[in-house]
């Protein structure tokens, strides 16, 4: 195979990492935009943009994206400016930042287009490098696209060659373990680099390959020094390793060097615990030189019994300055003192998310496999079995913890998201909104941060339309002028809670009503609790704008996010004080594949509370609950009066009442109440299957599980079930349903991938 066909071979494979990597550096680059406008003169926050930019492009450089680099070429000159103080960031500036970001991605995401753009988008993005070139100070001059390798900026610290012709760089280029894995070729780098110039001498560091027995042929353990000869700037080298910097331990040392260049070069050095190794290593020493060095070490050793220094020789032989020396030494001696007995094992690999969906899938099918095992083993009444099938399933308890956790995300990346589309939408309607964002690394799981993301956004959009008011408004009703929106997460129950909180002007209960009436949701001259009130704004096409804008007025939006909530398994509730803001408070479970249960019977249908929401039982009483003045059942518990629901009485269920009966307390947000049960038989990993559509009416339940006998057992979403054990009785059941269903019946996916 030809070197061209190598190289457009390395192109194909790593074009889909270079995507995925330049969404990343994308996402970044917005995120740091954002925080730069709350302080705009961080050194470091600019030094981060421009580095963002500055990679993207060079990575595009790579695979021949000239639209990609001679846009973002524009962009990385005026992030320049902003660093080095020529240009003073302003809400225009960013704005138009922001604008330009969103380009990059479109332009990134249409590298493996084959149809040129249209003339709309090629005039739009003109548009841009016009607005970026006045912006950086560059209106009027040529405009034409920036090369694949950029020229380097003055007073930027960049050598640039010399006149008389090229100069000779020393690279030092030490390839990461993960290289091979990510999809790079060191080799087709090197080829690359070979085309800005001649390399004059190379040599690969083969200390870090490990014996052959022990190789993994899926690491890189290659490491090359090379002289390079070339007209090329530092910053056009280094563009030609942008692509693999964070896999790639790379150093430049320019034509010329002082003992500074090479004391800065050492102390930036990765491990290297050999003195001779680090000076080679920077090119203050040549190998040949060492191996002189070393041999003439040797032999005075050998003649007087003691060897000189080798710093000492090589200064002596190779007029190698003491600073360096000294350097090299200093380096050595902390290397040591600070390795750890063992390595740095901490590495990540990137795992397609249908694998570990296939993963999971298969955990559940092992975990009611492992209880069928263990109640067989119970009905044989043989010691050494049932201890044996125990510990089997302590070791899938744990493998399914760890595995479950490998799913787990945290939702600061989706609350961070918001923080464009506040300030955008903000700046649509005329307000001035500060986002606060509270529990970002609260961690949940990733199928449900993905499905809750559309939700939040139009409840953010909501709080921002009809929630906040205008600075003007604001100011009249004496509030500061800028308004405060809060996106917060936090574990509580087994369960996660997400809160959006602004402090606007809260949800006129009249005007609601109003519309409600209008709309015959409520009977007019009928007013419910405020509680209820609230809830009509989650009604399909209920709205309370005057009229349709960009934003709100349709009708469309709060019951679809009722519904995808529920669709997780969660609820959601709205509390509002007029004039002081609103509350909307989210609650979701961890996961959607496997939790812990306690199981429990009543007749002959088996049930499963999530585990995290028990908070004790009361077993065995002969009247376990009293009736109060409404008819509701309660219960007394250290002196706190509970409500009691009946699951026999609220599902009609055919069975008569036992003498004793127990009461099973549970949390559900900042309430409790109790569940009158027959049976407590216990703690149970509960694989969680959605329901089918004949019981998706069932209020109060959440979904279905297999147990280890093939029955099946319905799983209680305890937040309803509170709701209901609260509301008024209504008669003997609100449901017809004698026994759960039976496994001929099971609900939807129930019995998918069994036999």
């Amino acid at each position: 195979m030809s070197t061209q066909e190598q190289d457009n071979s390395f192109i194909m494979e790593a074009l889909p990492a270079f995507m995925s990597e330049a969404q990343e550096q994308i996402e970044s680059l917005e995120q740091l935009l954002l925080q730069l406008e709350d302080a705009p003169g961080d050194r470091e926050l600019l030094g981060a943009l421009f580095r963002c930019a500055h990679t993207i492009k060079g990575s595009a450089g790579i695979f021949g994206l000239d639209a990609v680099v001679a846009f973002t070429h524009h962009v990385e000159t005026l992030l320049d400016r902003l660093r080095e103080g020529e240009v003073v960031l302003t809400p225009e500036i960013s704005t138009l930042l922001l604008q330009c970001n969103d380009e990059i991605r479109t332009l990134v995401a249409s590298a493996q287009d084959t149809e040129p753009p249209g003339a709309e988008a090629l005039e739009a993005r003109a548009e841009l490098v016009a607005r970026l070139q006045v912006a950086s100070g560059d209106a009027g001059k040529t405009s034409a696209a920036a090369p694949a390798r950029p020229a380097a900026d003055a007073g930027n610290g960049s050598t640039k060659a010399s006149a008389a012709g090229p100069a000779r760089w020393h690279v030092s280029a030490h390839f990461g373990a993960d290289t091979f894995r990510n999809g790079m070729d060191p080799l087709a780098i090197l080829n690359y680099v070979r085309g800005m110039g001649t390399i004059a001498a190379i040599g690969c560091d083969t200390d870090a390959v490990p014996p052959l027995d022990a190789i993994d042929p899926e690491s890189c353990h290659l490491g090359f020094e090379f002289s390079l000869e070339t007209a090329a700037t530092r910053q056009e080298i280094e563009a030609a390793f942008s692509f693999v910097r964070d896999d790639c331990v790379l150093h430049l040392l320019q034509p010329q060097p002082t003992p500074r260049d090479f004391v800065s070069l050492i102390e930036a050095m990765p491990e290297n615990p050999r003195l001779g190794d680090i000076l080679v290593t920077v090119g203050a020493v040549t190998s040949a030189q060492l191996q002189q060095a070393l041999q003439e070490q040797k032999a005075a050793a050998a003649a007087e019994g003691k060897a000189p220094p080798l710093g000492q020789i090589l200064q002596d032989q190779v007029g190698l300055s003491p600073q360096v020396v000294n350097a090299a030494l200093q380096k050595q001696q902390k290397q040591r003192e600070s390795a750890p007995p063992g390595g740095d094992d901490n590495r990540f690999i990137r795992v397609q998310a249908d694998r570990l969906d296939m993963v999971i899938n298969l955990l559940g099918e092992l975990v009611i496999a492992g209880a069928g095992a263990a109640l067989l083993a119970r009905q044989t009444r043989q010691g050494t079995l049932i201890e044996a099938n125990a510990q089997i399933g302590r070791l899938i308890e744990e493998i399914r913890n760890g595995t479950l956790q490998l799913r787990m995300v945290p939702i600061g990346e989706t609350f961070s998201r918001f923080r464009r589309v506040v300030r955008d939408t903000a700046a649509e309607l005329g307000k001035d909104v500060r986002l606060e964002i509270v529990g970002g690394e609260t961690e949940l799981d990733k199928s449900v941060v993905e499905r809750i993301a559309d939700p939040l956004m139009h409840l953010v959009r909501n709080s921002l339309d009809h929630g906040l008011e205008t600075p003007a408004q604001r100011e009249a009703n004496g509030k500061p002028a800028q308004g405060q929106l809060t996106l917060s997460a936090c574990h509580e129950s087994g369960s996660i809670l997400i809160r959006i909180l602004d402090d606007g002007r809260g949800i006129d209960r009249d005007r609601v009503l109003a519309r409600a009436w209008e709309r015959g949701l409520v009977e007019r001259g009928v007013t419910p609790a405020d509680a209820d009130i609230l809830k009509l704004i989650f009604e399909p096409g209920f709205s309370t704008a005057e009229k349709v804008t960009n934003l709100s007025g349709r009708g469309v939006g709060m019951d679809v996010v009722r519904r995808n909530i529920q669709a997780l398994r969660g609820t959601v509730s709205v509390h509002s004080d007029p004039g002081e803001g609103s509350r909307i408070e989210i609650r979701l479970p961890l996961t959607l594949a496997i939790i812990d249960g306690f199981l429990i019977g009543v007749g002959n249908s088996k049930f499963i509370f999530p585990l995290d929401a028990v908070v004790e039982v009361i077993e065995n009483r002969p009247s376990a609950t009293a009736v109060d003045a409404r008819g509701r059942r309660i219960v007394e518990l250290r002196g706190q009066v509970l409500p009691v629901v009946s699951l026999r009485t609220l599902y009609a269920l055919d069975s008569a009442e036992p003498e004793r009966a127990s009461v099973v307390v549970l949390q559900a947000g900042g309430r409790r109440y109790g569940v009158l049960v027959d049976l407590l038989l216990g703690q149970h990993q509960t694989v969680i299957k959605p329901l089918g559509r004949m019981f998706r009416s069932l209020r109060g339940m959440s979904g279905s599980s297999i147990l280890g006998n093939g029955e099946v057992a319905l799983i209680f979403d305890v937040n309803s079930l509170g709701e209901l054990a609260a509301a008024e009785p209504r008669g003997r059941g609100i449901h017809r349903a004698p026994h759960a269903p039976a496994a001929d019946q099971a609900p939807e996916s129930s019995r998918a991938g069994r036999p």
